[in-house]
């Protein structure tokens, strides 16, 4: 009996860490933390961003269309030019020639002459000196004759620059666009900090002026009301001896006027004084 004990209750033990196992599993994971809700979608801002980035895509696959089928116009302009002008490549063809070729083929006279024009009257004006550079350069194509001397080509770059920094730069002898360039940028840059400098300079001092200037008005006003309660009072006092043998009434009317306002506040202790020495006088 024992022994059927002892192996009945082998398979209990032998469960019991499976029991634990059940339990752990089926046991409620303990909760994380609490997340604050979504934010309301504004649908009407959703649907405008997204017309938004169609129009763009659109836009970009329009130029890009647009640039293909220009490269393809030229590709097929130059296949033929090659074969026509220089016999499939047999002739060297220079840099110059091409230019020249091309821009007679794609860009019209009018314009050539307009975007000539264009860089004949370029100044600075509102524009950093980096800003006016990129547009000379962008310009001196449409005018060879003048660039192609680099002496011509720095006195035009120069001649368009501000008057401030024009007649700084004027004095030096610059043979090259680069070497003018350098220069404007840095006399730009210190004239930038001088003005920088002066701003912070007279926005302290007008500070400091509204500063003295409350301290002045501060100062003034009691000054200015005793100086009128003394005035007042020496009325008063000089006209005390003229009146010692005048009638009570005729020394109440006295010192009445002798105050500005009519008002008997301060002056009534003055007034049973003067009455006192007409009483002692009489």
């Amino acid at each position: 009996m024992a022994s059927r004990g002892r192996r009945g209750g082998a398979p209990a033990r032998e469960d019991e860490p499976r029991r634990d196992e059940q339990a752990e599993q089926q046991a409620p994971a303990p909760p994380g933390p609490v997340l604050p809700p979504p934010p309301p979608v504004d649908y009407g801002v959703f649907m405008q961003g997204l017309v938004q980035a169609m129009q763009t895509q659109a836009h970009t696959q329009a130029a890009l269309q647009a640039q293909l089928e220009a490269q393809e116009r030229a590709d097929v302009w130059w296949d033929s030019l090659l074969r026509t002008r220089f016999e499939d490549g047999a002739i060297d063809v220079a840099w110059d020639e091409f230019v020249r070729l091309f821009r007679a083929k794609f860009v019209p006279e009018h314009v050539q002459d307009r975007m000539e024009q264009e860089f004949l009257s370029l100044a600075q004006g509102s524009m950093t000196v980096l800003e006016y550079e990129a547009r000379f350069s962008e310009l001196s194509k449409y005018a060879p004759h003048i660039v192609a001397d680099e002496r011509r080509k720095t006195k035009k770059f120069m001649m368009g620059l501000k008057p401030s920094l024009r007649t700084r730069l004027v004095a030096f002898d610059h043979r090259t666009l680069d070497e003018a360039l350098s220069a404007a940028c840095r006399q730009e840059g210190e004239m930038e900090q001088y003005l920088e400098e002066k701003k912070a300079s007279q926005k302290k001092a007008a500070e400091t002026f509204q500063r003295q200037d409350k301290k002045k008005t501060v100062y003034q006003t009691p000054q200015r009301s005793v100086a009128v309660g003394s005035s007042q009072m020496l009325e008063v006092r000089e006209q005390r001896p003229q009146d010692q043998r005048l009638p009570k009434t005729s020394a109440r009317s006295s010192v009445r006027s002798a105050s500005p306002s009519g008002v008997v506040g301060d002056v009534a202790p003055l007034e049973e004084t003067v009455e006192t020495d007409s009483e002692r006088g009489d």
